[in-house]
């Protein structure tokens, strides 16, 4: 065993241990709202998964429709059974039950996080050397990377998507499929290669990294920046075409990345039998993959689906995506892209420049590997983004499994720049003004802009504790009939989380919805109106048609009880009324002289680009 690896798997440990905290002090942290599908595309079915159908999750049309893969949501329900084995086995409180249910996903998404950061610092060591700088620089990329902080610890299936392609594409045995394609084979490789002739393993130069892959064996004669490696090609590329196809099972626009990738090397490659074993490969471990996915949405959704069918049919044939948005075509490159990598957009851009020049350089034979590596990633990251504007619906998260690759790209010009610091003191007033900027960035979006939409379901939640019995053996009938928090969301659809949230089942609640035109012709769509849409237009009339009798609220009314139990026909008014401050005026003369006023308000959002959500969360109840 070469002697320099004990310390290269301490270090790697180190790392991965300070990336885990770091995560998990940032999921535990965070206060504020991003988008619905961190709730609605995961904890939501996972509550339904871990706690049954009359747990009170929303489960959205996209599920009645098997657009959705249930493997990610299974992790969290699994991780729910456990929190509340715990939770049981411990005899808490309901208090903390709930508390612990929250933070129950927080974790296993912390852990998530950290291995896609952990990963891309590998895979810059394979390619930099685990002792240069740029390795360094892409790990300081990662861990100060603003949407980083702000989106890799949600639930969102886009972040488990991006850690699965960069471990992918760290396992992916670049040496193996580029050697071949040098121009010139080294003596010393060559010599080493006339002695494995009897395996299937192939004898190669590689970068240093860590962690090493299992069956990989290090000759003792090594410089101190390279290790000579006999990488066995099969380990490698079946992990990474493993956790390829898990990403595009569960996001099949992520097949983009990896059809870039393979095309490239099956047109420059000369080693055909290479290409016949990446080929065989590929079908053995999609194959596997395959069944798995099918097997657990066949036991989840109790019929045989392919949810990748079926989400490529409603978004690109029914265009089903247009109805949430549409994007003009420059997006990704003037909005996308800069929110993606923020102050390390500049040095993507040098670095996207310096792969695509020197990739095409295939003579030289120094630093051929990292060289091509960076060109293929380069390719595919172009590739992506220019395949994901034909899209009209476009969001930053649809390219978020770029911002590895990104970061990687962006690494060596950053190192480069910022090498003379401290002596510079231009550039360590730069380097310290970037820092700050990030770190400003990451704060507000994670404890500031949009806060009130969480900090409101915790309200809703202790409104509900504070009717519960301190027992630890919750149950529905352990609270006064009647006495349940009864809760409406006069707001755009999905505004909120939901059940992962409010927690308990008893909580009545209801909101605007805004299913979307399935199976309308293209002029009827476009005449299409949702309930949010509805309300919107005109909210004075949606109550009076939509709810109860105003009599029924009113305060000076002494029949209000017996009106409210009587009318079935509409919804009931609940206890409690969420809106934004927005709202505020109109629903002030809805609800005048009515048994609602203002109990609850919080801050929200200094601004926001939907105009129905600006201001204050306030709650009015009844009194």
């Amino acid at each position: 065993m070469h002697p320099l690896r004990p310390m290269l798997r301490r270090q790697a440990y180190g790392v991965f241990v300070a990336l885990l905290v770091f995560r998990l002090v940032n999921a535990l942290s965070v206060q504020t709202y991003f988008q619905p599908d961190e709730y609605f595309q995961s904890l939501e079915p996972a509550w339904q998964m871990a706690f049954g159908l009359d747990s009170g999750a929303w489960i959205t049309w996209e599920w009645r429709e098997h657009l959705r893969s249930s493997l990610h949501p299974m992790m969290f329900a699994g991780v729910y059974r456990g929190a509340t084995q715990v939770c049981n086995v411990l005899q808490v409180t309901v208090g903390t039950r709930a508390a612990i249910l929250l933070a129950a996903p927080k974790v296993l998404q912390a852990v998530i996080a950290a291995s896609g950061d952990f990963f891309t610092w590998a895979l810059a060591c394979k390619l930099f050397g685990h002792r240069h700088n740029a390795s360094y620089a892409a790990l300081a990329l990662t861990a100060f990377s603003p949407w980083q902080f702000h989106c890799s610890v949600r639930t969102f299936l886009n972040s488990l998507e991006t850690v699965l392609t960069i471990a992918a594409l760290y396992y992916w045995p670049w040496q193996w499929f580029l050697d071949e394609d040098r121009q010139g084979v080294q003596p010393h490789a060559k010599a080493l290669q006339s002695q494995d002739d009897r395996s299937t393993d192939t004898t190669v130069r590689l970068p240093r990294s860590v962690p090493d892959q299992g069956s990989n064996t290090v000759d003792q004669s090594t410089t101190p920046d390279t290790a000579l490696v006999v990488v066995s090609s099969p380990d490698g590329l079946y992990i990474s075409l493993s956790l390829a196809a898990v990403a595009c099972i569960l996001r099949p626009t992520n097949i983009v990345i990896w059809a870039t990738i393979t095309l490239c090397l099956f047109g420059r490659s000369r080693a055909f039998q290479k290409m016949t074993t990446l080929a065989s490969s590929a079908v053995l471990c999609g194959t596997g993959v395959l069944t798995v996915s099918l097997a657990v949405d066949r036991a989840y959704y109790g019929q045989w689906v392919f949810p990748p069918l079926q989400f490529l049919y409603f978004n690109l044939v029914q265009g089903i995506a247009g109805f949430y948005g549409l994007n003009r075509l420059d997006y990704y490159f003037t909005e996308g892209l800069p929110l993606l990598l923020t102050t390390a957009l500049p040095f993507a851009g040098i670095g996207m420049w310096h792969a695509l020049r020197l990739g095409e350089d295939r003579k030289h034979p120094d630093g051929y590997v990292e060289r091509q590596t960076l060109y293929l990633l380069a390719v595919a990251v172009i590739v992506t983004v220019l395949t994901m504007t034909t899209i009209s619906h476009k969001e930053v998260r649809f390219i978020y499994p770029l911002l590895p690759i990104l970061d990687i790209i962006a690494a060596r010009p950053l190192a480069a720049f910022f090498h003379s610091v401290p002596a510079n003191k231009s550039r360590l007033l730069l380097l310290v003004l970037m820092l700050a900027v990030n770190i400003y960035i990451a704060a507000y979006v994670t404890f500031v802009h949009q806060r009130g939409v969480v900090d409101v379901m915790h309200f809703l939640r202790h409104e509900q504790e504070a009717r519960l019995p301190s027992s630890p053996n919750y149950s529905a009938d352990s609270v006064k009939h009647g006495s349940n928090v009864t809760v409406g969301f006069l707001m755009p659809c999905h505004s909120t989380p939901w059940r992962s949230h409010l927690v308990y089942p008893d909580i009545k609640a209801w909101a605007l919805t805004c299913e979307p035109p399935l199976d309308l012709s293209v002029e009827e769509c476009s005449r299409y109106e949702d309930e949010a849409d509805i309300f919107y237009n005109d909210p004075r009339s949606w109550a009076v048609d939509n709810m109860e009798s105003r009599d029924s609220i009113m305060k000076a009314n002494p029949g209000a009880l017996e009106l409210r139990q009587g009318d079935h026909a509409r919804r009931a008014w609940p206890e409690y009324l969420v809106f934004f401050e927005q709202l505020e005026p109109v629903m002030s003369g809805v609800l005048e002289r009515t048994v609602y006023d203002e109990c609850w308000r919080g801050f929200n959002t200094h601004w926001h680009d939907d105009g129905r959500r600006q201001g204050d969360v306030v709650v009015w109840c009844m009194r």
